[in-house]
């Protein structure tokens, strides 16, 4: 497998047992302290309608963001809490210890010079948690939509917990799409949170169809890191097995790359992007 050929790469055993179950075990816990946060529904099907004061604000905090289908008609949760969340994000590499430090292992900052960086930040994470029944699908996209810079500089690093199989809802990439246009970029609207968020179409090439070729599947083994290049069509589908598919990922940017002001995710001043 070839970074510069397929656009993204794989690296067995990258991160301990002992390093996955700590990462487990201190999500785990802020969930448990969530049970009094603001309901905001990550969706990848309708980002206008979670693109709430909470999610904008995240840049700089370590917040939970639930799945649709964890409620019924009336919005009352239908399953336990520990097994409504999405996904935790966007600053626990910075303000959390247990992340941290593992976000700053030196096979991250190897696998960042594999993919070529130069002086890399991190600018986002993300626990995902891609529960079990509810588990909602990740639409085919570009990391590069979502955490645009000039020149297109992202790269993804997302490291599987727990196995993933087709059965629980694996990535799915499209080796060389790397190669091709960046189709959207979603932003701000305006300059406040109230404003919201929109997608500007740059180029009309459509995406891979989700499950088809040229996607193909990356069934990885627990510990498994997977480089993703910030122009790679990637996708993942839901998760209707009874096993979760816990992963942390970690978005990298150039330091030297210009992050437009109404990029979504914007850091407080108080709170710097670092490198490893």
């Amino acid at each position: 497998m070839d970074w510069e050929r397929d656009g993204y790469l794989t690296i067995p055993d990258a991160v301990s047992a002992e390093d996955r179950r700590r990462l487990m075990d201190r999500a785990a816990e802020i969930v448990r302290e969530a049970a009094d946060d603001p309901v905001s529904v990550f969706s990848t099907h309708e980002q206008s309608r979670t693109s709430d004061e909470w999610f904008l604000s995240s840049g700089g905090e370590v917040r939970c963001f639930f799945e649709e289908e964890a409620f019924d008609a009336d919005g009352r949760l239908v399953v336990p809490i520990e097994r409504s969340i999405n996904k935790i994000g966007h600053a626990q590499h910075d303000v959390d210890d247990v992340y941290s430090e593992v976000s700053r292992r030196p096979v991250m900052a190897e696998a960042a010079a594999a993919a070529g960086m130069r002086d890399p930040l991190l600018l986002q994470s993300m626990h995902i948690f891609k529960q079990p029944r509810i588990g909602g699908e990740v639409t085919c996209h570009q990391d590069a939509t979502f955490l645009y810079t000039d020149p297109m500089t992202v790269v993804g690093l997302w490291l599987a917990l727990e196995d993933a199989t087709l059965d629980n809802g694996c990535l799915w990439v499209e080796p060389g799409g790397h190669r091709g246009p960046l189709r959207t970029r979603f932003h701000r609207a305006g300059a406040s949170d109230a404003d919201g968020t929109a997608f500007t179409t740059l180029d009309d090439t459509p995406l891979p169809e989700p499950g088809r070729a040229p996607l193909v599947p990356v069934e990885v083994p627990a510990g498994t890191l997977v480089l993703l290049h910030g122009l790679l069509p990637h996708w993942s589908g839901p998760n209707r097995s009874g096993r979760s598919r816990e992963a942390y990922s970690v978005h990298l940017i150039e330091r030297d790359a210009d992050y437009p002001a109404d990029n979504w995710l914007q850091r407080p001043a108080d709170l710097p992007l670092r490198g490893f």
